[in-house]
């Protein structure tokens, strides 16, 4: 019986640039328009300049953004937020625009990271294709295995394009979802004095 092929976020063979153009002139083809009319000439380089931004996660590690640590706190051991990070991401599903906001915390075991680090991150799930569960798990995951913390809190809302621009075309929606590990999971006291230092009590 022949296998199913696996999922994997291996590195697979990168088309040149000519082909990632010659693709988009096939798309705008498929929707019914001309490429080689006058404005659109130049939207197959562009579009394909514009993924190269809205897809630079790919050739980023998050883990390197959290190597740099400092264990000079005075011995500070408590919940280290950063709330209403904005990004922007793209859904895996139709390619739409997935915008919104992310709020991260954690509790220092012994060391804490530049908090323009805790943005970096975000910034590095969100410019791949995504779910919204699967980069809050993300976030969360790279956080805890790199810093070791001795709790870690993510939650994320956004808006979905891909419900307000097709499908059942419902705006003004968000959706919320977090992922809580290590004390923040294990300790309620703790877990609602995070929800209420981000003013986030009345979601969850």
């Amino acid at each position: 019986m022949a296998k199913s092929p696996r999922r994997s976020n291996s590195r697979i063979e990168k088309p040149s640039r000519s082909e990632a153009e010659d693709a988009v002139r096939v798309l705008l083809r498929w929707a019914g328009d001309n490429p080689d009319r006058e404005g659109l000439k130049g939207t197959p380089s562009r579009v394909a300049r514009a993924f190269e931004e809205w897809f630079a996660g790919y050739q980023q590690n998050p883990s390197d953004y959290l190597s740099r640590t400092f264990e000079e706190v005075a011995g500070y051991d408590e919940i280290v937020a950063l709330r209403d990070i904005p990004f922007e991401s793209h859904c895996e599903h139709h390619l739409a625009p997935i915008i919104g906001k992310a709020h991260i915390a954690y509790l220092p075991r012994r060391r804490v990271v530049g908090i323009s680090k805790l943005a970096r991150l975000v910034d590095v799930f969100a410019k791949r294709l995504q779910i919204q569960e699967k980069m809050t798990a993300e976030i969360a995951a790279c956080l805890h295995d790199v810093l070791k913390p001795l709790g870690v809190a993510v939650i994320i809302e956004a808006t979905h394009q891909c419900m307000t621009t097709r499908g059942v075309h419902k705006h003004g929606v968000s959706m919320v979802t977090s992922r809580m590990l290590g004390a923040f999971r294990t300790q309620p006291q703790t877990r609602q004095e995070l929800l209420a230092s981000l003013n986030l009590r009345t979601h969850f």
